[in-house]
């Protein structure tokens, strides 16, 4: 199952909105087939491995990250496949949620008198797989927080400036975060002060799906000429229903009006809207404002926090815009999930406590 989880990684970058899965098909101590979905609407991990395996996968146990799916989408059911193998015993990490599934897979094998045992690493499964489990079970995306400090917890000069807080490698290390989100979400504010791109920057021969590019654009204030209008990557601007644009900017990206209760955009609401076009992680990387409004909220899953080896000063931009406490009881508590150096930075990745 550990193979099986390796080969699924394979497809972190290329196989949303579906999730990643990997399959190891192995005769006693022998591994005849492994496959990993690469890409969606491509075969599933189980066919691959059922191609390779051949003959070898009649009598043999099939390991697969996530239960076989039972129905006709864009590829027939794996589960079918498995049965007509005549594979003998079926090892799952994680039940499927995903209602044309659930449980569905796991019977049509039972049914066929196949063994089927479910569990086996089903945290590192699930882990894997946070942003599809987030979907289809809360409907909305796993969403995760990018943030670059300096040792006294500020993220940009008074004036706002704030390129470069980290090195080179902190810096390529969030390219591939990026390359993995299915969304990349930030704010009117921060196009307006650093007109970011939201792109990911890869070496040429890295395979990913261009992230769609989110903008929180209440007033439609992003200006023309702006990297996030350039028409480079996918691109959605959601803004307030009595907004309005008699110029052409927008051209190239796709608008959408939304209700703003108490002046703001809803973020619930924004999230649904994301889990309903298929996104599964949606990676924010904005300014103080949206990302305190978002913990404040209780819709941050994640912290991904670049923390860099100096001080600029207590005038600078702080970290996050949270409500005032009144008592150290209602602090929002994190968990430190995993902590390494980029260079001369650290990297913490934290969820809340």
């Amino acid at each position: 199952m550990a193979h099986a989880l390796r080969l699924a990684e394979r497809g972190l970058y290329t196989t949303q909105p579906n999730p990643r899965v990997g399959c190891v098909i192995a005769r006693d101590d022998e591994v005849v087939g492994t496959g990993f979905h690469q890409r969606a609407g491509e075969p599933h991990a189980e066919v691959y491995a059922l191609r390779e395996a051949g003959e070898r996968a009649s009598g043999a146990t099939a390991y697969v990250t996530l239960e076989p799916c039972a129905h006709h989408g864009r590829t027939p059911p794996c589960a079918d496949a498995l049965v007509a193998a005549g594979v003998s015993r079926v090892v799952i990490a994680a039940e499927d949620p995903f209602p044309q599934v659930d449980g569905r897979g796991i019977g049509k094998l039972r049914a066929a008198g196949i063994t089927v045992e479910s569990g086996l690493m089903r945290e590192a499964a699930r882990a894997l797989n946070c942003g599809f489990f987030s979907r289809i079970e809360r409907g909305r995306p796993f969403v995760r927080v990018k943030l670059a400090m300096s040792l006294d917890g500020r993220t940009a000069l008074a004036s706002g400036e704030s390129k470069w807080i980290t090195g080179a490698a902190a810096r390529a290390d969030v390219q591939r975060w990026r390359a993995r989100s299915s969304a990349i979400l930030t704010g009117s504010g921060t196009v307006l002060g650093d007109d970011p791109q939201l792109t990911v920057r890869l070496p040429d021969d890295a395979a990913f799906m261009p992230p769609l590019r989110v903008v929180l654009d209440r007033r439609l204030r992003t200006p023309a000429g702006s990297h996030v209008l350039d028409g480079s990557a996918p691109t959605l601007l959601l803004h307030g229903a009595a907004a309005s644009c008699k110029d052409d900017r927008f051209a190239r990206v796709e608008r959408l009006a939304l209700a703003t209760p108490d002046d703001a955009l809803d973020l619930r609401a924004v999230l649904a809207h994301l889990a309903g076009r298929g996104c599964n992680e949606v990676q924010v990387e904005a300014g103080p404002t949206l990302c305190g409004a978002l913990f404040a909220a209780g819709l941050v899953d994640e912290l991904l926090l670049y923390v860099a080896p100096l001080l600029l000063g207590d005038a600078a931009r702080p970290l996050l815009q949270l409500p005032t406490l009144g008592e150290m009881a209602l602090r929002w508590q994190l968990r430190v999930v995993d902590q390494r150096m980029l260079g001369a930075d650290w990297r913490l990745q934290l969820r809340p406590a």
